[in-house]
């Protein structure tokens, strides 16, 4: 699952587009247009963005795939994480100097045979069972300090299922990411 890491100038770059689009789009309603330096920029990854509020989520949506380059999806996963996460009412102007940014560049989707394959802060899973789906980023197992069934249980109750479903006839993907964020 290794790929090309994006340097630290590629990351920044990518952070002020993100900030500058969520900044004009709930603010304005328009989309800012930018031309990016930095070749890495141009890929095709999925992404995630993730906005924080004093240290908690308040919105992130993304995609596995992208047929567009790397900077318009982080342009518009950072809208949607501003606006349409389900989760949260729509960001307003007078949270735009209350709020900060993560972005998850993702590798491609990988289905598994084992779950011992799963590299618990590695890894994200994806986790597919029917019509119902679910996501967790490599870091939330990290940041909430569980291990490899607690992740999939949570994985599992994030796609509206049984915790324990995926024992069960469940699709399951992991996924490796870039994560970076302001500080």
């Amino acid at each position: 699952m290794a790929e090309q890491q994006l340097t630290k100038p590629e990351q920044k770059e990518l952070l002020k587009i993100a900030r500058q689009t969520v900044s004009l789009y709930v603010a304005s309603g328009k989309i800012a247009a930018f031309e990016p330096v930095s070749p890495g920029l141009l890929r095709q990854n999925g992404c995630f963005v993730t906005i924080k509020q004093k240290g908690q989520l308040r919105g992130c949506i993304g995609n596995f795939i992208s047929d567009k380059p790397l900077y318009r999806l982080v342009q518009e996963m950072a809208i949607a994480a501003a606006t349409q996460d389900p989760r949260f009412y729509p960001m307003k102007p007078d949270e735009l100097d209350k709020f900060s940014l993560e972005i998850s560049v993702l590798s491609p989707l990988k289905k598994i045979a084992a779950i011992s394959e799963i590299k618990v802060g590695t890894h994200g899973l994806y986790i597919i069972k029917n019509t119902y789906h679910g996501v967790l980023l490599p870091q939330v197992a990290t940041e909430y300090g569980w291990d490899r069934d607690t992740f999939l249980k949570h994985t599992c109750l994030k796609a509206g299922l049984p915790e324990n479903a995926w024992q069960n006839d469940c699709d399951i993907y992991i996924f490796s990411a870039q994560v970076f964020g302001e500080k």
